[in-house]
């Protein structure tokens, strides 16, 4: 039998009363006069050519916010479909990396939780191909009424495969709500992706067979030919999507049963801190969260495209940057990718 309602791993207070927002909407009219919104994530354009044709090497293209298309082991994989030029008030601050219109067709849409930043209906039925849609718990059949019959549900921890990778969801300390009935109603987390053994497998095969013929041998290079680190060539990476979350016990729960190669998280709408807190990550805790899960590289999201909160895009960075020093992280593991580039995580 379905839950009636979700929770935390840990109890931490998410809902918001009237004396809460009235708080933050007093604060914010000042606040936001002071704010300096001049700065914008620079946008690169696509290479749609290659991204269109590209089914072997693993990739990861910032859209922009929460929205990626990560190709991995063949699949075309889209995180949190959110292409809407406006978000309650605000309009976008930045066009998206790569206009919808112009995507590959898509294999997989993963769904972190259901607010309206991290799911778009009308991006989600305007991308093409035959997309598996993954989501928490207690949201499929909300998405069936909307006409998606491919939609499978997961709880924490639970995993299914899709043509050889396997994805996992997992916890993260957040919240959902997409009407005034639905709290909490479905499930929030994060995504891991990875090889199954067996592809794994298939594609060192493959791969040594081509070595034998050809007498190649892939060198040891560590950065590939626009500056980007060489995430590895000799198996697909495990990558950690964590979708949205305030600080938890949960990530190094992650870390303890993944071997991450690249972690995507939240960096942006952290401000006010006693506001945002229990559900969005400061920059510095993303930093630590980061450092929990045991990845390799750190690429920032949630921040640049829409003003959900008080804190700046440049705000975030500094903040980053600053916590980054302060933890001592070397600066080439943190992946900063402008809208619409492509990170070719073999080098290739």
């Amino acid at each position: 039998m379905p839950k009636d309602r979700f929770a935390n791993l840990d109890f931490v207070y998410t809902e918001k009363t009237l004396t809460h927002f009235n708080r933050w909407r007093q604060e914010r009219a000042r606040k936001l006069r002071e704010k300096d919104y001049s700065y914008i994530v620079p946008t690169v354009t696509p290479d749609l050519t290659y991204l269109h044709h590209n089914r072997t090497e693993p990739t990861i293209s910032w859209i922009g916010h929460s929205t990626f298309l990560l190709q991995h082991s063949g699949l075309n994989i889209v995180t949190d479909p959110v292409w809407t030029t406006q978000m309650g008030v605000h309009k976008r601050m930045s066009t998206p990396g790569v206009p919808i219109d112009d995507m590959p067709p898509v294999d997989v849409v993963l769904v972190s939780h259901s607010h309206y930043d991290h799911l778009s209906i009308t991006s989600l039925r305007r991308l093409h191909g035959p997309k598996t849609l993954l989501v928490p718990a207690g949201l499929k059949q909300k998405l069936q009424l909307k006409g998606f019959m491919r939609v499978k549900e997961l709880h924490w921890w639970e995993s299914c495969v899709v043509r050889g990778v396997k994805f996992t969801f997992v916890p993260a300390q957040h919240w959902s709500r997409r009407t005034p009935w639905d709290m909490n109603r479905s499930h929030w987390g994060g995504w891991v992706i990875e090889s199954t053994a067996a592809h794994e497998a298939a594609l060192h095969e493959a791969e040594h067979a081509v070595q034998h013929a050809t007498g190649h041998v892939p060198d040891t290079q560590t950065e590939s030919h626009n500056g980007r680190p060489v995430v590895s060539q000799n198996h697909s990476p495990t990558v950690y999507f964590a979708g949205d979350s305030g600080y938890f016990r949960g990530f190094c729960d992650i870390g303890k049963r993944f071997s991450i190669d690249v972690a995507m998280m939240p960096i942006g709408a952290y401000e006010p801190e006693h506001f945002m807190g229990p559900q969005h990550v400061t920059p510095e805790q993303a930093l630590q969260a980061f450092l929990d899960t045991g990845a390799n590289w750190f690429v920032p999201m949630h921040y640049g495209s829409f003003k959900l909160a008080d804190d700046t895009p440049r705000e975030a960075l500094d903040r980053l940057e600053s916590g980054r020093r302060s933890l001592g992280i070397d600066p080439k593991r943190l992946v900063m990718l402008p809208h619409g580039e492509t990170w070719k995580l073999s080098g290739k």
